[in-house]
């Protein structure tokens, strides 16, 4: 597993991370205590060192599993686990009392104890309003939060390019996390540069559109009832781009079929989707989720796939400015 730096965390992290929303529960369907353990296992085993969670993931039960996970975890310095974790959207007390210094010290604290530590790697914001972050008040309280010791780096989850652009004017931001796949190509064509020249890294999430990407969905795939793929296909519960990157499902489709001819041979669609992303050298890490110990083993294996060429490059650059941008909903 090759690793990529987080300048103002001096911290290096494997360029392969494992997102822990899915062993939250919840909007993925159940994931049970010893899957979610095996998973966390499994991924830390195959070299990935950073696992990204948030303290809604589960109403705390990402970070509590990741906690016990690290308590019996093998120390090993060469492979030092770098846990990301998020907070902005809690419904206690909920908005705009969420930010506040002592609301976001107390719910920091909370990660703390559930996550085992004495000190946050990352702390980021969790897709808040965009209010909020003009205002630049959360960022002093994340550097106040900082200078305390309860973490040693933070960072922003955004949701959109004006967002990501108000956070990188903010100084101390070590990361900023963005949707970022083949379906979101927007991002790498307006900050990617500026973000390397300033040190920030790039945390990117929804690699595989919600498993789009996988290329193991047909139309007629179905999911649980409490799974986001089934309740917000069109943003009834929070941001649709969060769900299959903003694409109707059924169009999807149709572009995963366009786009699987274009795989290499001895590639699959997943790690083709992640390469593609690890291409672009501005990328850190890319935070694919898992409900299953062998999903978190082969997106590790992605580390190790072959560069894309150019021309792969230039026809889905081309691809999607011409079949999908279009059809891609929510905040870009």
């Amino acid at each position: 597993m090759r690793s990529r730096p987080i300048p103002r965390a001096d911290a290096s992290v494997s360029e392969i991370g494992l997102g822990c929303w899915q062993i939250g529960g919840g909007e993925w369907g159940n994931v049970d205590h010893e899957t979610a353990l095996d998973i966390l296992s499994t991924a830390h085993q195959c070299g990935i060192t950073m696992f990204d969670t948030a303290d809604i993931y589960g109403s705390g039960r990402s970070e509590s599993l990741i906690g016990e996970f690290l308590r019996g975890a093998p120390k090993d310095s060469e492979k030092p686990i770098f846990v990301a974790t998020k907070l902005g959207r809690s419904s206690e007390p909920g908005w705009p009392q969420n930010f506040t210094l002592a609301t976001m010290q107390s719910h920091a604290e909370g990660s703390l104890k559930r996550l085992g530590v004495d000190q946050l790697d990352l702390l980021q914001l969790h897709c808040i309003p965009e209010n909020e972050l003009r205002s630049g008040q959360v960022f002093d309280n994340l550097r106040q939060m900082q200078e305390q010791g309860m973490i040693r780096a933070f960072g922003a989850s955004v949701e959109s390019l004006t967002e990501a652009q108000l956070c990188l004017e903010q100084e101390g931001i070590a990361s900023l996390q963005i949707i970022f796949n083949i379906f979101r190509q927007i991002p790498s064509r307006e900050f990617f540069a500026e973000a390397a020249a300033r040190d920030v890294a790039l945390i990117i999430r929804l690699p595989l559109a919600s498993g789009l990407l996988s290329g193991r969905f047909t139309k007629d795939t179905s999911f649980a009832p409490t799974d986001h793929r089934n309740f917000n296909r069109d943003g009834q519960a929070f941001n649709v781009g969060e769900t299959f990157a903003g694409l109707p499902f059924e169009r999807g489709i149709e572009l995963v079929d366009e786009i699987r001819p274009l795989v290499p041979g001895g590639m699959t669609m997943a790690h083709f989707a992640q390469r593609w992303i690890l291409d672009h050298p501005a990328v850190t890490t890319v935070i694919t989720g898992a409900t299953r110990p062998d999903q978190a083993r082969r997106n590790a294996a992605s580390s190790e796939s072959p560069h894309l060429s150019d021309s792969i490059h230039s026809q889905l650059a081309a691809l999607f400015d011409s079949r999908i941008q279009e059809f891609v909903r929510g905040p870009v």
